[in-house]
């Protein structure tokens, strides 16, 4: 199933929906989806090295946009949709004692947790309840996103086939790890709440 999984994100690099996909689910992921673009991502740069700066580019856009819906949820619809995701993934209690870090660190934790597996949307969202300001908020989600997504993008263009080679020889062990990291994202997002 694995193999099957990541052999249909390698061929989705040369169809001409590939952009819109990668595209779609960065958005999401910044807002409400729980998986990362990398799952799309990376086998994609893997499949077109040369495309990989296009596809951090499209990451990039597409997470800020979607930082901006997770944002207007934490400010418009905290009461309803923003809570039930907040408490979905099991930060309820943690929030206002997040909030109240904003008033001093916020752009060290927007900078930080941007950077990292720690789910996005969480920053998102309480950024928005924080009533953080917008435009900071922006510029900061376009330097933290883009320095996550280019990072990726940098390393599969320069080392992509030897990567390539190295992730399909142990399919299930770098899949593997990937899950973990993303675990111990949503591990250490609900410690440091």
């Amino acid at each position: 199933m694995l193999r099957r999984m990541y052999d249909w994100c390698i061929d989705a690099a040369h169809k001409p929906y590939a952009l819109w996909i990668l595209g779609i689910v960065s958005f999401a992921e910044s807002s409400f989806f729980p998986v990362p673009p990398d799952v799309m991502l990376i086998p994609m740069a893997l499949a077109r090295p040369q495309k990989a700066w296009l596809y951090a580019g499209i990451c990039t856009i597409t997470s800020v946009l979607g930082g901006v819906v997770g944002y207007l949820i934490g400010a418009v619809l905290y009461d309803s949709v923003g809570q039930w995701v907040i408490h979905f993934y099991g930060y309820g209690d943690k929030v206002e004692a997040f909030r109240a870090g904003y008033a001093e660190y916020g752009a060290w934790i927007i900078l930080l947790k941007g950077l990292t597996p720690i789910p996005y949307k969480l920053v998102t969202i309480t950024s928005g309840f924080a009533n953080y300001n917008i435009w900071m908020f922006i510029a900061l989600s376009v330097v933290a996103r883009g320095v996550r997504f280019y990072v990726v993008a940098i390393l599969l263009n320069r080392y992509g086939v030897w990567i390539r080679e190295t992730i399909e020889k142990r399919l299930g062990l770098w899949v593997g790890l990937g899950v973990g990291v993303l675990v111990l994202g949503f591990i250490i997002a609900f410690r440091l709440f």
